[in-house]
């Protein structure tokens, strides 16, 4: 942390290219999206007017919402959405290889290595999504839709405890599993290897296994705990909204988003990092050894 926090250009150039695909993604879904309730009517009344006292009828109002937007939008989402993800398949190979490469000139530019690999990643990481969206699903049948079918109270406490509980086991899970993947990008640089043959050096870690999953569950706690702090701040100043503007709350808001992305940014760049000391610590200690036997 210490290592890349004084050399800021290893963030920056994270921050970078993150931040170009991020905004180029936004211009365009604000270009597919700008006739929202113009060009035809969505009913948001039910949803102004939501209460967690009432958690079937918000349901409802959400399902209505989403399954018009779909039928409106599928075509331009069935364009938009494969295009943003290779833009940023794409761009994440030059930009990684870029920042890596930054962080130790000796890398090699193996770019389709780390395009293949990122898509992998984000192949694993939509399939992670995919549990949890049927996780959610689970959790409303058995907390919400389930009892009303009953006649029985729903449960937004039960809802609540389950989608929390589970988004952290799952959490966990992902990063348990997910460390060869940011692994093996930085081995195909430093030993100039393919996409097969980094993650087959990934996963025969060895001895250091235990310490690359140790080092990718402290970044995703890190992460959480990003998360918790950028609540908190966006939550500090509403217990003053009756003073504040509106558009003070707004720039409030999106500055701690900011904030948030920023520090997110730089924790990718850490972990990198910290992975390729660790990998090159290993083989110098094994290196030594070799030669005292």
């Amino acid at each position: 942390m210490t290592a890349v926090w004084k050399r800021p250009s290893l963030a920056a150039g994270e921050i970078w290219w993150r931040w170009v695909v991020g905004i180029v993604v936004l211009v365009l879904v604000r270009l597919t999206f700008s006739s929202y309730g113009v060009e035809f009517g969505v009913d948001t009344t039910a949803l102004r007017s939501a209460s967690v006292f009432q958690p079937v009828a918000v349901l409802n109002a959400v399902e209505g919402v989403c399954r018009t937007l779909w039928d409106y939008y599928k075509s331009n989402l069935s364009t938009l959405i494969p295009a943003a993800i290779g833009l940023w398949l794409v761009v994440a190979a030059f930009g990684r290889t870029n920042v890596l490469r930054r962080l130790d000139g000796a890398l090699q530019a193996r770019r389709f290595a780390m395009l293949v690999l990122g898509t992998l990643r984000a192949g694993l990481l939509a399939v992670v999504w995919g549990i949890w969206f049927w996780g959610v699903g689970v959790a409303v049948r058995v907390s919400i839709t389930g009892p009303a079918s009953r006649g029985a109270e729903p449960s937004i406490v039960l809802f609540c405890a389950m989608l929390i509980v589970g988004s952290l086991a799952l959490y966990v899970l992902w990063g348990a599993v997910s460390w060869p993947f940011y692994l093996a990008p930085v081995l195909a640089m430093q030993l100039g290897l393919g996409p097969g043959g980094a993650l087959k050096t990934a996963f025969r870690s060895g001895p250091v296994r235990g310490k690359l999953i140790e080092i990718n569950m402290v970044m995703n706690i890190v992460r959480i705990a990003l998360i918790v702090l950028a609540m908190v701040f966006s939550a500090s100043p509403l217990p003053f909204s009756s003073v504040e503007t509106q558009t003070f709350l707004n720039c409030w808001w999106g500055g701690v988003g900011l904030v948030y992305l920023g520090m997110s940014d730089y924790f990718h760049v850490v972990r990198s990092a910290a992975y390729l000391s660790l990998w090159r610590a290993y083989n110098f200690s094994d290196s030594g050894r070799s030669r005292g036997a």
